[in-house]
C-alpha cells in the first residue's frame, strides 16, 4: 500500500521531507492527491491583514529569500500580546490564526500552511493552540518529519473531534517507517503488528479498543447465508449491507475470500 513519494534515505514510501512526488492522495487532508505533496522550503509571509479578503487570503508570500520552517521558528521573539487582543508583531488575533489554520487544512493547501505557520510569532499562548498543534502535525507528516510528528501528538491532549485525522497520521507514519525498514508494503498481519507495537497515545485517543474484524454478530449472519448460497446476487449483497451493518464491498469481499478458503481446503 504506498503512501507517497520516496523519502531521500531510499525508503520505499511515504511523503518526502523537502522533495518532490505526492503524499499518495486524499486520505489525511480529504483533497485530491495534488493538493497533498511535498513542496519546496517555505518562505516568509508579509502584508498580513484582517480588514478585507477571504481569511485564506489575508496575507502574501514575502520576497525574501528561502527559510527552514521548524515549530520554534518564527519571525517575531515576544511572548505576550496587544490589548486588542492581536498578537505581538502580527495582524491576526489567535481565533484567526486558528480560522486560517483550519482554512488551509480543509483546502489541503499543506505548503500554504508551512508558510503560515513560519510567518507565526513566538508566542507561547498561540503555539499552543489545538488548531495551529494540528497544522503542524499536518505539515511534520507531510514532510517526513515523523518524530517531531510523534513529538506533537504526544504532547497535547487533542479534542475528540480531532482523534480520527491524528491517529490516522499516527498510525501511517509508523505504516511507512515499517515499510522502509522491510523494503516492501505492509498486509494486513504486518499493519496489524504495528498498531499493536505503537499504540495510540491517549493524547488522540479516548481509550475505547477499535475493533479491525466484523462483529461476531455480523459474520453469523454471512456464514448462516453462505451455507444456503456463497453467490449472493448484487441486490442480496445489499441486504445483507443493511442488516448487517457493514458496505455492500465489505460483504462482497467476505464472500469471496470465503469461497477462496474453501477451494483451498479441498485441494489439500
Amino acid at each position: 500500500m504506498a503512501y507517497g513519494g520516496t523519502a531521500g534515505n531510499g525508503g520505499a514510501m511515504g511523503p518526502t521531507a523537502g522533495g518532490g512526488g505526492n503524499a499518495g492522495g486524499a486520505d489525511v487532508l480529504g483533497t485530491a492527491a495534488g493538493d497533498y505533496s511535498p513542496q519546496s522550503t517555505p518562505t516568509p509571509l508579509t502584508g498580513h491583514t484582517t480588514t478585507s479578503g477571504s481569511v485564506e487570503n489575508a496575507y502574501t508570500p514575502g520576497t525574501t529569500g528561502a527559510a527552514s520552517y521548524s515549530p520554534q521558528d518564527s519571525p517575531a521573539s515576544s511572548a505576550g500580546g496587544s490589548g486588542n487582543g492581536q498578537l505581538p508583531s502580527f495582524g491576526f488575533t489567535q481565533e484567526q490564526v486558528a480560522c486560517v489554520c483550519e482554512v488551509l487544512q480543509q483546502a489541503g493547501s499543506v505548503e500554504r500552511l508551512s508558510r503560515f505557520l513560519w510567518s507565526l510569532p513566538a508566542c507561547t499562548r498561540l503555539h499552543r493552540h489545538e488548531s495551529v498543534l494540528k497544522a503542524k502535525a499536518i505539515v511534520a507528516f507531510h514532510r517526513g518529519q515523523f518524530k517531531e510528528l510523534y513529538r506533537i501528538l504526544e504532547s497535547h491532549t487533542f479534542s475528540p473531534n480531532n482523534h480520527p485525522k491524528l491517529q490516522a497520521l499516527w498510525l501511517k507514519a509508523h505504516y511507512i517507517e515499517a515499510e522502509r525498514l522491510r523494503g516492501r508494503p505492509l498486509g494486513a498481519v504486518g499493519k496489524y503488528r504495528v498498531r499493536r507495537k505503537f499504540p495510540l497515545p491517549r493524547t488522540i485517543w479516548d481509550g475505547e479498543e477499535t475493533s479491525y474484524c466484523f462483529k461476531e454478530k455480523s459474520r453469523s449472519v454471512l456464514r448462516d447465508w453462505y451455507a444456503t448460497n456463497p453467490y449472493p446476487s448484487p441486490r442480496e449483497k445489499r441486504e445483507l449491507a443493511e442488516s448487517t451493518g457493514l458496505t455492500t464491498t465489505q460483504v462482497s469481499n467476505w464472500f469471496k475470500n470465503r469461497r477462496q478458503r474453501d477451494r483451498a481446503a479441498e485441494h489439500r
